[in-house]
């Protein structure tokens, strides 16, 4: 309830009660949402209904999507749905669980560009008509702030562009500090459509590879990341797709007769994708390669690729160059100290719904850090200082029963074997405090005590007697 002000005033105008009031008020402020210490249970075990659901993902989308030195296109299932065990509904439910924790991350990626950092990510979706590509922009993409995103649509190009080099219109589309860039189409059209469409001699398009490998390599040194996408779904669900576009009336505007003419090409193109994923999928930037006939898997897909990439950044909160308490007593010096009540328990409540939040970011954090790092047959890393608790759920709900038990006994042998050590400490400290106290020689070092001594009796033993 909020007290009355008493009606004598000080020398400032404001009375006791009020300046009481607003001290209370600086206290209670004192934690700022950036200095906030959250509680480790509260961290790691407040969703463990969600950390469960981790299991959908049998195998990391970076091992079971990537296009090794074997690949082979004409092999893939165009409607599988590697590494992942879920529906459809299941898919849609973990695009609604990754929202938040997307969305964070690029906020965090964006906010630490503002104070000097250099990170970004490059997200290259590459596909024939129908894959996709739009539909991963709206449902992807959509889920983080735009302004922390840089689009960009390569289509034909324009005289211009034919004037200068190749890369020349790609250099100028690359994402600035601390966004996501997304390229719907991308230089890989100079070695697709070139290459099918026979726009220049085979030897110019040879020779792209190379370079489009030392291009990306630079792109990588200054701070990118970069995640190439090819989403390649069958030649009978683009034929769906095409019809559905040329029967809708609110789909025609997407269908242009070249269309039809790139799909008579089919299997040039697939010949053309199966030397781009062979020759340029490189270590520093791989080639993932997506089944597209279930779009919703395509989505899912994705959105870890890209999650796992900036979890990998880490990007962090950056820290104020002015102090908290200061401002913070500014501000309130110009708050009605009537309503100092209010603010404050506002806020308050701000700062419990910004835990919560938190918790719940940071054990998604770990929840995708764990399935990445999982399938890379090493321990994941403690994930913002939590102890690596979240870590070790998971670890527990995704073993096998006989690899639970021995690390139990593991666990139980270490536990006795720290309070063994523990009592030992214990009670070497005690009889330390028992012990007389010796005297100033009995307190040297081993090495330090009686050696003068020793050094005259060795130099006698050698020397003989004086005068000898």
């Amino acid at each position: 309830m909020r007290a009355t002000p008493s009606p004598s005033h000080s020398r400032t105008g404001r009375t006791e009660a009020q300046g009481s009031r607003q001290s209370e008020g600086y206290a209670r402020l004192h934690v700022t949402p950036l200095s906030i210490r959250y509680a480790r249970t509260d961290l790691t075990y407040r969703r463990r209904e969600h950390i469960v659901a981790n299991q959908l993902w049998e195998t990391s989308p970076h091992l079971a999507l990537r296009a090794g030195s074997d690949f082979d296109l004409a092999a893939l299932d165009r409607s599988s749905t590697p590494g992942f065990t879920g529906s459809k509904s299941d898919g849609k439910a973990r695009l609604d669980e990754r929202a938040d924790l997307l969305s964070e991350l690029q906020e965090r990626l964006f906010a630490h560009s503002r104070h000097g950092g250099t990170r970004s990510v490059l997200l290259i979706l590459q596909g024939l008509d129908t894959a996709g590509k739009g539909g991963i922009v709206r449902h992807v993409m959509g889920m983080v702030d735009p302004q922390g995103v840089a689009l960009a649509s390569f289509v034909a190009p324009t005289e211009e562009e034919l004037a200068n080099h190749y890369l020349w219109r790609i250099k100028k589309k690359l994402p600035q500090p601390g966004k996501i860039g997304v390229f719907d189409r991308s230089h890989y059209e100079d070695v697709l459509v070139v290459r099918v469409e026979g726009l220049v001699e085979e030897e110019v398009w040879r020779e792209r590879y190379d370079e489009i490998n030392a291009f990306e390599k630079e792109i990588v040194d200054s701070g990118t990341t970069i995640i190439k996408i090819a989403l390649m779904h069958s030649k009978e669900e683009q034929a769906g797709r095409l019809l559905e576009r040329i029967e809708r009336p609110d789909k025609r505007w997407k269908l242009s007769p070249s269309d039809l003419d790139t799909r008579a090409k089919w299997d040039d193109y697939q010949e053309a994708y199966q030397d781009v994923f062979r020759l340029t999928s490189t270590e520093h930037a791989p080639w993932y390669v997506i089944p597209g006939d279930k779009k919703w898997y395509a989505r899912v897909a994705v959105t870890e690729l890209l999650t796992q990439a900036l979890i990998d950044i880490d990007p962090q909160w950056p820290k104020p160059r002015w102090k908290p308490e200061v401002q913070r007593r500014r501000l309130l010096e110009t708050v009605d100290p009537a309503l100092v009540d209010d603010l404050v328990e506002a806020v308050e409540e701000q700062l419990k719904d910004a835990k919560a939040e938190h918790g719940d970011f940071l054990a998604e954090k770990a929840r995708v850090a764990e399935l990445r790092h999982r399938d890379n047959g090493h321990r994941a890393p403690s994930i913002n200082g939590n102890g690596g608790r979240a870590w070790a759920f998971l670890r527990h709900r995704t073993a096998t029963p006989r690899a639970r038990q021995s690390r139990r006994r593991l666990s139980r042998s270490a536990t006795s074997r720290r309070r063994s050590q523990r009592s030992h400490r214990r009670r070497s400290a005690r009889l330390s405090r028992r012990r007389p106290r010796s005297r100033r020689s009995d307190r040297l070092p081993l090495r330090v005590r009686g050696v003068p001594g020793l050094c005259r009796r060795l130099l006698s033993g050698l020397l003989g007697p004086r005068g000898g």
